[in-house]
């Protein structure tokens, strides 16, 4: 055991749960309707709670157990057998469990963004238990898990290069979402503006600190990479932020907070697959692609596409980390072949399973609530509360 990367690692832990409590439902929160916001944090708190002990009982064994190239077995159930001189490189293993349920937490939750306003609550516990037990951590073993992704596998001595997740978390937490999009079918009113564009740039803040833990606690170690990785994620996510800015300056005249904070997240996820391989000039040239490109993909799913996914996750997050995926092999550090073979193989089989699953938990919970319930808000008639009582 290595001191140094144990501690580093527990703080990169805790960011990485802070990303998403309280950093993506203050983002996700402050986007929707004051009648729904206690709704998305219900969301998000909820799946953080259930995937931690579905990480433990299931999740993990199947992301990081000694099975085969595509399945880590169950021989890790509970951390069954794990004790605390148990190592995982130079860290203790039960360390590198708790840094990878935080990914297990957000992955999920990073979904929430495209179905929030209108989904019944038994549905977003469900449906994210089993996607992350069938969907995510399949894909961690295939990648990240010595899995035939990964070096030595189909794509021969040189696997796929994903540092932090562009793949395993952007990729996946995006095609689910617009999946789920696709089969709820748009709000009954998706013309409101964000209630509370304070909250969303507060979270976005949060999110941004947070991924200091998330690619710098990817290299799993306190050293010079570590470093990197957090300053290249820093760099991309100025960069994307000003470009974003910019690119709505010049289409719409105005440059607005709301659209910057989403410029930030949209240079996180394109910087986190490529973190662990660039320099702070890639992660320029990164950053102010993903600004562009991102509130370009917003535009085609929204206006083009007509698909109501409602706070954008396949666009920023999706996009962005398909694009980041491919950039580590135009700046010559992965090969193509294993980039968007990668993709490819991980995007079908998301779709797929995401399709499936929907079906499947639609039969035994609704997926949407009632017009009712949808027009007097999730927050009064599901939760049976108010985020804001006027009268006090």
């Amino acid at each position: 055991m290595n001191g140094a990367d144990t501690a580093w690692i527990i703080v990169a832990t805790a960011l990485v749960l802070f990303m998403t409590l309280p950093g993506l439902a203050l983002f996700y929160g402050g986007l929707v309707r004051a009648r729904n916001v206690l709704s998305v944090f219900m969301h998000c708190y909820a799946i953080a709670c259930l995937m931690s002990v579905l990480w433990l009982a299931f999740g993990y064994t199947i992301a990081f157990g000694d099975g085969n190239a595509y399945w880590g077995g169950l021989g890790k159930m509970f951390l069954l057998g794990v004790g605390t001189d148990d190592l995982a490189g130079t860290l203790p293993e039960v360390l590198f469990f708790a840094f990878q349920m935080t990914f297990a937490i957000i992955t999920p939750a990073l979904i929430v963004g495209a179905y929030v306003e209108r989904v019944g609550f038994g549905f977003v516990l469900l449906f994210s238990g089993l996607w992350m037990l069938l969907c995510y951590a399949p894909v961690v073993h295939w990648v990240w898990g010595g899995g035939f992704l990964s070096d030595g596998g189909i794509f021969g001595d040189t696997g796929v290069r994903d540092f932090a997740g562009g793949i395993v978390v952007h990729e996946t937490a995006g095609i689910a979402a617009l999946i789920i999009a696709v089969f709820l079918g748009p709000r009954k009113n998706h013309t409101t503006p964000p209630h509370n564009p304070g909250f969303v740039m507060t979270g976005a803040a949060m999110l941004w600190v947070g991924w200091f833990g998330f690619n710098g606690g990817s290299q799993l170690a306190a050293d010079g990479g570590a470093a990197m990785a957090l300053t290249v994620t820093h760099i991309s996510a100025a960069t994307a932020s000003l470009t974003w800015a910019l690119w709505e300056k010049v289409k719409f005249g105005k440059a607005s907070l709301v659209g910057m904070v989403t410029g930030t997240i949209a240079g996180l996820a394109s910087i986190t697959p490529a973190s662990g391989f660039v320099g702070p000039v890639e992660a320029l040239i990164i950053g102010a692609v993903a600004g562009v490109l991102c509130q370009e993909a917003v535009n085609v799913i929204r206006n083009m596409l007509k698909i109501d996914d409602t706070l954008d996750v396949f666009a920023v997050h999706g996009v962005g980390g398909i694009f980041g995926t491919i950039m580590i092999a135009v700046f010559g550090a992965g090969s193509f072949a294993a980039q968007l073979g990668s993709l490819a193989i991980v995007g079908v089989f998301t779709l797929v399973v995401t399709v499936v699953l929907v079906f499947v938990v639609k039969m035994i919970t609704p997926i949407r609530v009632d017009a009712e319930t949808e027009n007097s808000g999730l927050d009064i008639i599901v939760h049976g509360e108010r985020a804001y009582d006027h009268a006090s």
